[in-house]
């Protein structure tokens, strides 16, 4: 059979060309399937000849024993032996051979494994004993596995712990500079995949190179402990680091710094610069460098230098358009020079303000009246005002002579303008004196002609003294007309019915007059001037009942600066009352008044008490009626409850009379819980526990659910509800139960007052930030005296009213609309009808206060 030979041949040539595994498992599966493929024409084959033993052709049946080459003498049943013989021993041969091929494959296939695990092994061992070297240190961290793993070690010299959790805690074994960069490198390493090449140094000063890398999920951080030499050359790239971190950091100080600076080379010229230096150059910072100050400067510069090793000096330039004053200190290097500028532009300006300043305070001193005369060190004239020379009436071109004081005193001596003095040069010698006190020297000059001068002599610190000449002539005159003006209203104080005293700042008595010493009864030696506030206190506190005296003493003795006027009232022990005022003057003096009110304040006593009473009846009212509001809602609520229930047709058959019976029960107990749930929420808002829910509020359905349920109310007296909303007020922000408690209370009081066959309007529309509801009828008004009380409590208007309610409904539509931070208000007129409107905010943003 050659052509099955062939067919498996082919197979196992094709099947060598797949890989490994996949390749093995697609040989195995082709075999198989040419197996049966050669099986199946085996069968096919059995089949043929089987069919060519049945006696329907005798002449193809001895074709087919023919082209077999079977001898001419067998029969139908011979060769169907033959045919099944043939094919199980092909296929029997053909398994053999594929069983005998694949084993030897596989053979070979494990060879080759066995080959390469022990290569792998080799290889592992190797890397253990390279990783368990003392010389070095893996850290491990695998997403897979919770800790980080260890492999290998450090020697002990380099300061590095042997276990697990005192290695990974790098703080407590490295330096802090180098633990804090070997967790920013790590932490960088695991989230980015950034790996990194560092020295860091231990706490026992051995340098170790940290390298980390990532491998798939895994990351690996190796610690190498370093030899002398490399341990040399990390100190030296460790020291170069700090070297190069230390200039970098100078320059960036220099940068900085306000003030320009520049090195130049051992030419001359400026090889670097700081950022201020350049931009004050034409061309800004990017422009070439050039020279900040001119050649003749820079050449005085170099000369002092040279001499000297620093210049220290000032220099004028012009940069950017202005002209610039620089201290500048240059110094001398090894590499050539270099140079800082201090910019004093501003001190100059300074320096020559401060001159201009002094000529205006010289030009100011000329326009006073007070005469000024400035005498230096030596005692010489440097400086005189225009008032100074006016009056002493000596010559400009003498006192600008700089003549000393005692030749100024001499010459107005002998022009007749000093007073005459006993002993002149003893008098002399203590006006020099001035020159040689630490302290001002004050002296009274009564001149010939009548003047009155205050002389004051002020030392200076450097030297000399400062002599004013203050002409006080007139200001006696005035104190003089101020005693006999004061003298007059003490006189008429003396006659006033009112009590007064004055105080001066330092609470002692200024003035009083009788009547204060009557009204607290005091004695003589306590109203006298010069008499202290704190002895009057001591006696006027036994005859109060307040601490009011000692209030005084601290608004006479203190320092406050903001005083302010108070007055108030004092109740002595014999049940007068006195009302006092307390007024400050000036120079720190403070008035007292007293007037005896006795009489005006029993009355106001009597009217308060009254007031007081009427409130604490309206309080005992309103709680009375709250108590008995709760007590009333149980028992209400049961006798809704058992008439609903007797109203049911399981309690069994009632009358028509029994039914109507009922039907009043119900609607008087729903009157009667109505009422007292209106008692009860003005108690609430009272109490200030009432909290509104807020949510959003449809006009439309909030307008016509409130007519809707007062609709019975207008169909008895035929009146007609007519509702305007303006088109933009859809929706509005508030309590939906309170805004229908609202309408339904102005629905119920515009269909007790609308006359029949008449119009209640009910309007909605938006006015600025606000929403306006408003609720008219055509009856006969509000009086005038109802109006300015219809918003009280248990106020009613029975004016042609239909029915008689509680006085409660406007009173809880104001605390409602006041709570949601609206305003209510009423337009009315007699026979014109009723208009009452309430304004609401449409998103509220503050809720006010419930009137009570």
């Amino acid at each position: 059979m050659p052509g099955v030979s062939l067919s498996v041949h082919s197979v196992a040539n094709g099947s060598g060309m797949l890989p490994d595994k996949f390749g093995r498992s697609m040989r195995r599966f082709q075999k198989t399937k040419l197996l049966k493929h050669h099986a199946r024409r085996f069968s096919g084959s059995a089949m043929g000849i089987l069919a060519a033993a049945t006696p329907v052709d005798a002449f193809a049946q001895e074709s087919l024993i023919t082209k077999l080459g079977l001898p001419a003498g067998f029969g139908s049943l011979e060769v169907i032996q033959f045919a099944m013989f043939s094919g199980a021993m092909g296929a029997a041969l053909l398994s053999a051979v594929w069983l005998i091929r694949e084993r030897g494959k596989i053979a070979g296939e494990n060879k080759n494994l066995r080959g390469r695990v022990s290569d792998l092994s080799a290889s592992l061992q190797r890397a253990d004993a390279l990783l368990a070297s003392r010389d070095n240190r893996v850290v491990i961290w695998d997403r897979a596995a919770d800790k980080p793993e260890l492999v290998g070690n450090l020697p002990p010299s380099s300061g590095a712990p042997a276990d697990r959790a005192s290695f990974l805690a790098f703080g407590r074994w490295l330096l802090p500079l180098s633990a804090a960069a070997l967790d920013r490198a790590i932490a960088s390493l695991r989230d980015k995949a950034t790996p990194f090449d560092i020295t860091v140094e231990t706490t026992s000063g051995m340098p170790l190179e940290v390298q980390g890398r990532t491998s798939g999920a895994a990351a690996f951080v190796r610690f190498v402990s370093l030899g002398e030499l490399q341990s040399a050359h990390a100190r030296l790239k460790a020291e170069f680091e700090e070297l190069n971190a230390a200039y970098l950091t100078l320059i960036s100080l220099f940068d900085a710094l306000p003030m320009p600076a520049w090195k130049r080379g051992l030419d001359g010229t400026i090889n670097w610069a700081n950022r201020l230096y350049k931009s004050m150059m034409e061309g800004g910072p990017t422009a070439p460098m050039t020279e900040l100050f001119g050649t003749q400067a820079r050449e005085s510069v170099e000369k002092h230098r040279d001499r000297q090793g620093v210049f220290q000096n000032q220099l004028t330039t012009v940069a950017g358009g202005n002209r610039h004053v620089f201290k500048v200190t240059d110094i001398s290097v090894p590499s050539g020079s270099a140079g800082i500028a201090l910019d004093i532009s501003e001190q100059e300006i300074i320096r020559e303000e401060f001159e201009r300043t002094l000529q205006s305070h010289a030009d100011t001193l000329d326009q006073l009246t007070t005469a000024v005369a400035m005498f230096d060190a030596s005692q010489r004239l440097r400086f005189y005002n225009n008032a100074f020379q006016k009056l002493w009436g000596l010559e400009p071109s003498y006192l600008d002579s700089a003549p000393d004081t005692g030749a100024v005193l001499d010459r107005l001596r002998s022009d007749g303008k000093l007073p005459e003095q006993p002993e002149w040069r003893r008098w002399r010698e203590s006006m020099l004196s001035t020159y040689r006190s630490p302290e001002a020297a004050e002296h009274w000059w009564y001149l010939p002609d009548g003047k009155t001068l205050r002389v004051l002599a002020n030392p200076q610190p450097k030297g000399g003294a400062i002599w004013v000449f203050e002409n006080l002539t007139e200001k006696f005159d005035l104190e003089s007309r101020f005693n006999t003006m004061v003298k007059i209203q003490g006189e008429t104080l003396d006659h006033l019915a009112e009590g007064v005293v004055v105080f001066g700042s330092d609470g002692k008595v200024r003035l009083s007059n009788p009547a204060f010493s009557v009204l607290w009864a005091l004695p003589d030696e306590l109203v006298v001037e010069g008499a202290h506030i704190s002895a009057i206190k001591t006696f006027c506190e036994q005859l109060t009942t307040a601490n009011q005296w000692s209030k005084f003493v601290e608004v006479v003795t203190g320092f406050d600066e903001s005083r302010q006027s108070k007055s108030g009232h004092i109740e002595l022990s014999s049940g007068a009352v006195l009302a006092f005022a307390q007024v400050p003057l000036p120079k720190g003096q403070t008035m007292l008044t007293f007037i005896d009110v006795t009489d005006t304040v029993n009355v106001e006593r009597a009217l308060m008490e009254h007031n007081e009473a009427l409130q604490r009846t309206d309080q005992l009212k309103n709680e009375f009626v709250q108590h008995v509001s709760y007590e009333l809602r149980s028992p209400l609520t049961n006798i809704i409850g058992f008439t609903e229930l007797l109203e049911l047709q399981a309690t069994g058959e009632l009358t028509d009379k029994q039914r109507d019976y009922l039907d009043h029960i119900s609607t008087s107990s729903s009157v009667l819980l109505a009422t007292v749930n209106d008692i009860l929420d003005l108690a609430s808002i009272d109490a200030g526990v009432m909290e509104l829910d807020l949510a959003e509020v449809q006009t439309a359905e909030l307008i016509h659910a409130a007519i809707e349920a007062s609709a019975d109310r207008f169909s008895e007296n035929k009146i007609t509800v007519d509702v305007e909303i303006e088109p933009s007020v859809k929706v509005f922000r508030a309590d939906p139960q309170r805004m229908r408690q609202v309408l339904l209370n102005l629905l119920s009081n515009a269909a007790n007052h609308a006359p029949e066959n008449s119009h209640v309007i009910v309007a909605c529309r938006r006015q600025n930030s606000q929403l306006e509801f408003s609720v008219t009828d055509s009856g006969p008004g509000i009086p005038e005296d109802i109006l300015e009380t219809i918003f009280q409590r248990f106020q009613q208007d029975s004016n042609n009213s239909r029915k008689r309610g509680t006085g409660l409904g406007l009173a809880l539509v104001k605390s409602f609309v006041e709570l949601h931070g609206g305003s209510v208000s009423i337009e009315t007129a007699p026979d014109r009808g009723t208009k009452v409107i309430c304004r609401l905010p449409i998103v509220p943003e503050k809720f006010g206060v419930a009137a009570e």
